[in-house]
């Protein structure tokens, strides 16, 4: 490369920019343009504080907001403004924004806080922009150098080189390639390439519109204040980048070792596993002395032997020896590395392998010599073993089905005779069973004797002895089941036969009673005198006293139905049919109940009709006798026939049209109910599990001076969700937190916390963005959720990854 940058070249570049004519603040169009300019500059920052300006002369007048602009450019804190509304207070924080500038190393010349306040703010903005924008220029013109060689270089060093557009999209394209396609930009078209650099910069990088694309390409020689206070924006914008990547280059450094380191972890884990699982089952193999039932099994067995020994041991021995050395391998490259000694699972430690090794060599010893003296042992045990098989073998026969025969539910369908039959079918079978409990023992017997002298196939001896003996028991318990079962349906059904034949001896008469009082409700009656109709109102009246003890009847037969139900719904009782002894139903009763509630007021109202016209015919009988008394005897003797013609012709008149006939009986019929009473019975389950007060004894006994404090805070963290209960996984990660090695993990710590934007998490989004794909996967995998009061939906925690990093693997 034949350019170099220079900065010193750079700065003579910029050396006419630093003798600012200040008349030019005079201009109205430069005055326009550079306020515009400006308040965008400072929009940009303040907005991050919440609020923004409109007119830089004012708004910045009373030094408030100039202090604050300050606070967010610096990251530093001002001192405290005075909020006063006094021209003294606006002159002391302006005071105290020039004091702050002045500290940082920026010059200020003829800028006084007494000033007029239009100039003191202007020369403010000015000074401030004149820092930044020579930082930027210088930064800037070192990328495009870096990246598209010296042959841009120059386009950068003077503000009117910005005028195509070609720089400012150069400087996106160089940070965000997926944003700008340099390739298809033309220096001819410098309108679209202007628009389109601020149009990406203002929606992708946040950086506002300070400057028209119009205003740059209509002028001879853009401002170049306005050029670098444009260029000073995206500067701040992409100096964050950088840091960035330093960031995810230290991590994607760490994260390589770590990932090697872990495999190396994995393989030493994997081959220790299977050369342990192949001692685990090979031991067992060579300790196994049960012995086959043939002659050339235990042969077959011999020749195993044999092959074990020449085939299968040779090359697990290769791989002891090859484990050792990848073990000593990996301690080495932790050590070189800065990370601690790596720790092998449990069991699985150099030493472990070796005493298993052990283990394997010692089991080997005496094996042929015992296989050869069980060839001699089978021919003592076979004719005992034969014995138990053919017993067994009896008893299973005898046994078969009667397991489902005991469990048959046969019993909650039957009638009462079916229930004292199934009874007797029972006492039967109990019998039978108590025969066969002499076979039993014998076989339990045979089972022991063979266990005693050693016999090859035990195990399945004692599996099936111990199953016909679980048998055993099982049809025992269910014989002893069924009979309580029997009995308890006998005795319920035994109850409701009872109920059943005292609601029909009940139920009859009262049914007969009921069906008697209806025909004489509803029977007529003929009455000539008022003494007739008094006597049926008084047998009727009697009748209606009846009514109340004929209800409790009622209710009484009623209640015993209602018993039978519920002894039914109460212990599940499948009833076969209806009531043998009486079809009269409890529907029945109350509907002809109900009928003879309603023929009793009609039989009142008839009674009381009937009533009155008696009373009206012996009214015209008395006035008939008292006028018939005053006619003298002549008209008395002469009319006696006409007369009397005329009175018997008049009553029967009257009779015909106000008699009614009536009939009246009653009946009288009080029995005694039966009381009942029931029971329940249930049960309660009780479950336990690990509480605060075990774990706090577990701390305890692991040495930790457990004060309330201290236990609380230890709480929160293996249990935050305060369900009172501590898993295994919780206290696992709770002792490898405080166990952990942090001092070397600060550094990886801090990166994080640069790509998270100085946040206490990191996102997803972030990790993907900043890191390589199978990196940024393999944090997204590891990291735990981040659960502060600052977290929000799918927060990670990079501060215990990282202490992680530098801790003991947990594989």
């Amino acid at each position: 490369m034949d350019h170099h940058y220079d900065p010193q070249q750079t700065n003579d570049y910029m050396q006419p920019e630093e003798d600012w004519d200040r008349d030019l603040l005079l201009d109205p169009a430069w005055e326009k343009q550079q306020r515009k300019t400006f308040t965008a500059w400072c929009n940009s920052h303040l907005r991050k504080a919440g609020t923004q300006i409109e007119n830089i002369e004012e708004d910045f007048r009373d030094g408030l907001k100039l202090m604050l602009l300050l606070e967010v450019i610096s990251g530093e804190r001002l001192a405290k403004p005075e909020r006063g509304k006094m021209r003294v207070h606006k002159i002391s924080n302006v005071n105290k924004a020039l004091d702050f500038i002045a500290s940082k190393g920026v010059k200020l010349v003829s800028i006084g806080a007494e000033g007029k306040e239009t100039m003191m703010c202007r020369d403010e903005v000015v000074e401030i922009l004149r820092a930044s924008s020579r930082a930027a220029l210088i930064w800037c013109s070192a990328k495009e150098e870096t990246d598209m060689g010296p042959a841009h270089f120059a386009l950068f060093c003077l503000s009117h080189s910005w005028k195509d557009g070609l720089g400012f999209c150069a400087l996106i394209h160089r940070h965000r390639p997926e944003l700008i396609d340099y390739g298809k930009l033309r220096k001819d078209d410098p309108l679209t390439n202007l628009n389109t650099a601020f149009d990406v910069a203002e929606k992708y990088l946040d950086i506002p519109k300070m400057l028209d694309a119009e205003d740059i390409v209509g002028t001879a020689r853009p401002d170049e204040k306005a050029i670098m206070t444009y260029v000073s924006s995206f500067y701040h914008a992409f100096s964050g980048a950088q840091k960035a990547e330093t960031a995810a280059n230290r991590i994607c450094k760490v994260l390589a070792v770590n990932q090697e380191n872990e495999q190396l972890m994995e393989d030493y884990e994997k081959l220790a596993s299977d050369l342990l699982e192949w001692i685990r089952r090979t031991i067992p193999w060579l300790e196994n002395r049960a012995p086959e039932n043939t002659m050339q099994a235990m042969q077959q067995k011999l020749e195993d032997f044999r092959d074990y020994r020449r085939l299968h041991k040779p090359p697990k021995v290769q791989e002891k020896c090859q484990l050792e050395i990848n073990f000593n391998t990996l301690q080495t490259k932790l050590r070189l590395s800065n990370r601690p000694a790596f720790m092998p699972s449990e069991g699985k430690m150099v030493s472990d392998i070796n005493n298993a090794w052990g283990g394997l060599e010692q089991a080997e010893k005496g094996y042929e010599e015992w296989l050869l003296n069980e060839i001699r042992r089978l021919e003592r045990l076979d004719h005992l073993a034969e014995k138990f098989r053919q017993k067994a073998s009896i008893h299973e026969s005898w046994t078969d089905g009667k397991e489902a025969m005991l469990q048959q539910k046969d019993y909650e369908t039957a009638t009462l005779s079916e229930i004292k039959a199934l009874l007797k079918k029972h006492e039967a079978f109990e019998s039978d069973l108590a025969a066969h409990q002499d076979r039993v023992e014998q076989i339990a017997a045979i089972a022991q004797e063979l266990n005693e002298l050693d016999y090859y196939d035990s195990p399945s001896v004692n599996a099936r002895c111990q199953k016909i003996c679980d048998q055993w028991d099982n049809l025992g318990a269910l014989t002893q089941k069924r009979r309580e079962a029997l009995e308890r349906t006998e005795k319920l059904l035994e109850t409701i036969d009872q109920l059943y034949l005292e609601y029909a001896k009940r139920a009859a008469p009262f049914n007969n009673w009921m069906e008697g009082a209806m025909e004489d409700l509803q029977d007529t009656f003929i009455v000539h005198t008022i003494e007739e109709i008094q006597g049926l109102t008084t047998a009727h009246e009697q009748f209606k006293a009846t009514l109340p003890d004929a209800d409790k009847e009622r209710q009484a037969i009623l209640g015993i139905h209602n018993e039978v139900s519920k002894i039914v719904q109460t212990y599940h009782v499948n009833m076969a049919g209806t009531n043998p002894y009486t079809t009269i139903t409890p529907q029945e009763i109350n509907g002809k109940w109900e009928h003879v509630r309603q023929l009793v007021p009609r039989r009142d109202q008839a009674l009381m009709e009937e009533h009155a016209r008696q009373q009206q015919n012996e009214r015209l009988r008395k006035q008939f006798g008292a006028q018939a008394n005053v006619i003298g005897p002549w008209i008395q003797t002469k009319m006696e026939v006409q007369l009397f013609s005329f009175s018997f012709s008049f009553l029967s008149h009257e009779y015909s049209n106000n008699t009614a006939p009536l009939s009246f009986s009653c009946f009288s019929l009080s029995v005694p109910g039966m009381p009942w009473q029931l029971s329940f019975l249930g049960c309660v389950k009780k479950t336990g599990m690990m509480d605060c007060e075990d774990f706090r004894a577990c701390l305890i006994s692991m040495g930790y001076n457990m004060g309330e404090a201290e236990f609380a805070r230890i709480m929160s963290i293996v249990d935050p969700n305060r369900m009172g209960v501590v898993t295994f996984q919780a206290f696992i990660d709770f002792m490898s937190r405080e166990t952990a090695d942090t001092d070397t993990a600060d550094q990886v710590m801090a990166s994080f916390k640069i790509l998270a934007g100085d946040k206490n998490y990191i996102t997803v989004d972030e990790l993907r963005r900043e890191l390589p794909p199978d990196q940024a996967e393999y944090c997204i995998a590891r990291m735990a959720p981040y659960n502060g009061r600052d977290a929000v939906p799918g927060a990670l925690d990079y501060m215990s990854f990282s202490t992680a990093l530098y801790g003991e693997s947990d594989l």
